[in-house]
């Protein structure tokens, strides 16, 4: 419980900083795309015996760049190459997680095994997550100007497509961070709800970054601790604690909840 309440409380940590950003560029499909572009790297590290994390993190920074390559190079919008390219990865890692002999259950990638992991696992995620938080920390402020204004944040001398490609390779980073504490299929759930919450709470990045935080966080370990007396899916009863911040934001907030709004407008009309 304590390794699991500590990887669930950084992977969190690393995906909500994450979404704020990917909800203000509207890059959330592109998480989605990461997290399930990573699944062949997964199975073909076991197979070579290395560490998960490291195929992941090349395949998820392989999708994105084939992703840029097919959105350049022919007429295929980017949505559709982000469904192109997502779908045949991960129909790729099915295809090898089916096709590998093993004893161990490979199950445990597409849906997470907080409870289960070990300490080398623990050391990776925690070295990984402190390298994202790290960067994120120093180019904070040039992500928030690009996602913004790219025009001024050119004039200044940010570079924005630079600055989207580092985005993008921490997202990879976050993706790997979050694998193994609720899986492939629920990675983009980390990856989008909490920033999504918090924009549904507040108009000030600095206030958001530190919402989606807490909500990332106070789900991970509410999650985690209903898994353990509920003998439920770890991965699975985090997200649905996500869920469900999301839908009292989406209910309840100040001033984009919907009732608040209709609150609002009927006291506005009895005036």
């Amino acid at each position: 419980m304590q390794r699991a309440l500590l990887v669930a409380v950084v992977a969190g940590t690393v995906g909500a900083l994450l979404s704020c950003w990917l909800t203000l560029v509207g890059w959330s499909l592109m998480g989605d795309a990461v997290s399930h572009a990573v699944l062949p790297g997964v199975v073909l590290s076991y197979i070579i015996g290395i560490p998960f994390g490291v195929g992941a993190f090349v395949f998820g920074a392989g999708a994105v760049a084939l992703i840029g390559v097919v959105r350049r190079t022919s007429r295929v919008k980017e949505d559709a190459a982000i469904g192109v390219v997502f779908t045949g990865l991960f129909a790729l890692g099915l295809v090898l997680v089916s096709a590998t002999p093993s004893d161990t259950d490979l199950g445990h990638i597409l849906f997470g095994n907080l409870l289960g992991l070990s300490t080398a696992d623990v050391v990776q995620i925690l070295v990984l997550g402190a390298l994202t938080i790290a960067v994120v920390a120093l180019k904070h402020r040039d992500f928030t100007l690009v996602a913004f204004d790219r025009t001024h944040a050119h004039a200044v001398g940010i570079d924005p497509r630079r600055t989207e490609t580092l985005l993008l390779g921490l997202l990879a980073l976050a993706v790997v961070v979050a694998l193994q504490a609720v899986g492939i299929v629920l990675v983009v759930a980390v990856l989008i709800i909490p920033g999504a919450t918090a924009f549904l709470l507040t108009d000030r990045m600095e206030r958001m970054l530190l919402v989606a935080v807490a909500v990332a966080v106070v789900s991970a370990v509410a999650g985690t601790y209903l898994s353990f007396w509920a003998d439920v899916s770890t991965g699975g009863a985090v997200v649905v604690c996500l869920a469900l911040a999301f839908t009292g934001a989406y209910l309840f907030g100040p001033r984009h909840g919907l009732l608040g709004r209709r609150l609002r407008h009927r006291a506005a009309a009895e005036r």
